[in-house]
């Protein structure tokens, strides 16, 4: 059996799951691809690191000269994170004609365009399916089965510790903070969750579904980004009532002229597919203006599940390599919306002190900024503060932000308390 060498970056959990997939799937791989895939070296730091899987040691080394200088080698798999030296050694590879597959979510969507251009000089293939929601193969069905497609719109649950934080508030009342450390013990959170929390995880996958579905240039730093800290049990009862459940959502729209990238949390109707994905699964619902709507469901993160994508990637290439293909990320010049240029219908709950008069004082705070209410609901009685919940009709990001700035100014308001973005309203 004619083989295939690999040279595989890491030996994390990612790797890991890439060598027991090759090894406990091997038959499937040959009969998928005609080739028996190989590992034959092994990058890591530590080379007395004791690792859980059963990789020979010889196949271990500590120098990525190992790995440039082997000619057997025809493909690079980077699984060892981080932007350097992560992306030097992804070009020096291309530089010496190996292809490369990466699960770098965090290097694609910062110098993706540097990687891009140097895989087509070079004439190799650069195959990133495991950046984006794990073993999901939502990347592929965008480059290939939806080539046909315009992508109007990607909209999904990407990062999984998000997730699991708001399942778990919605079904127990509970508080952010008490789930962030159930989260850190069983492994779902770091135990600096800054980069899921804060959404800086959800806006490089983002970036990564933005270029691919819409054809265009991307700056990671031109995607509004908003994390979940600031969420409220009592902002999740509301939103049940409501009719709508809250979700961290990555939102990408292209109407046909600027497009729309922001990562924010949102009520979502909880008659909406995304509304019931819960715990830490992974969901991309996409709208093609021919197809329509499809979402993709899956698990997000882990050995296996990302390793899958990461051995699918490699089998790709392996058939594809002689007759290579490129990924076009440039076909149209695409700029991203300002946020304050951004229109959707928001959730607003503004904590007042219990006196006549001053709900008129807000809503012609709201209607002096053109903003359009649809309801209002007030919580609390003889107490000093009550809530006042506003959902307003479609209005634009800009306007919202000025009458927020104008609300404050009123005495008996004590504080915005929330604002939180709605989408697939009624009327929209």
């Amino acid at each position: 059996m004619e083989k295939v060498k690999i040279g595989l970056l890491g030996m994390g959990t990612v790797g890991s799951g890439v060598w027991k997939i090759l090894k406990t799937n091997r038959d499937e791989i040959i009969r998928n691809c005609g080739y028996e895939i190989e590992v034959s070296k092994i990058l890591v730091k530590d080379l007395g690191k004791q690792r859980d899987v059963d990789a020979p040691d010889e196949l271990y080394t500590d120098d990525f000269e190992d790995i440039l200088s082997d000619d057997g080698i025809d493909i690079v798999v980077e699984v060892m994170g981080g932007i350097e030296p992560a992306r030097e050694y992804i070009l020096k590879s291309m530089d010496a004609g190996k292809h490369v597959v990466s699960a770098n979510k965090a290097l694609i969507a910062d110098h993706g365009k540097e990687i891009f251009k140097k895989s087509k000089s070079k004439g190799v293939m650069f195959l990133y399916e495991a950046s984006v929601a794990g073993g999901i193969p939502v990347l592929s069905s965008i480059r290939e089965s939806l080539a046909g497609n315009r992508v109007e719109e990607v909209m999904g649950i990407v990062n999984g510790t998000t997730n699991y934080i708001l399942t778990k508030m919605a079904k127990e009342g509970v508080d952010f903070e008490s789930v962030l450390k159930e989260a850190q013990d069983k492994g779902y959170a770091e135990l600096d969750p800054t980069a899921d929390v804060e959404g800086y995880d959800a806006a490089h996958k983002l970036t990564i579904l933005g270029i691919l579905s819409f054809g265009t240039d991307i700056e990671l730093s031109s995607v509004y980004r908003e994390g979940i800290t600031n969420i409220q049990p009592i902002d999740i009862e509301y939103a049940k009532e409501l009719g709508y459940a809250i979700k961290l959502l990555a939102i990408g729209k292209d109407r046909g002229g600027d497009i729309e990238m922001r990562v924010h949390p949102t009520f979502i109707p909880l008659e909406h597919p995304l509304a019931s994905v819960g715990d830490v699964f992974n969901a991309v619902f996409l709208k093609g203006n021919a197809v329509g709507d499809l979402m993709f469901y899956g698990r997000g993160a882990g050995d296996m599940p990302t390793g899958s994508a990461v051995v699918g990637d490699i089998i790709d290439i392996v058939k594809n390599r002689n007759n290579i293909y490129y990924i076009s990320n440039s076909r149209d010049e695409k700029l991203v919306k300002p946020m304050e240029e951004t229109v959707c219908k928001y959730y607003i709950r503004i904590m007042v002190k219990d006196k006549p008069g001053v709900l008129g004082k807000i809503a012609s705070k709201f209607g002096k900024n053109n903003v359009s209410l649809s309801s209002v609901i007030q919580k609390g009685r003889k107490t000093p503060t009550v809530s006042l919940v506003f959902i307003t009709h479609n209005s634009r990001e800009g306007n919202i932000q000025e009458a927020m700035e104008d609300i404050l100014s009123i005495e008996e308001v004590v504080e915005i308390a929330n604002l939180i973005r709605v989408e697939n309203g009624v009327d929209e």
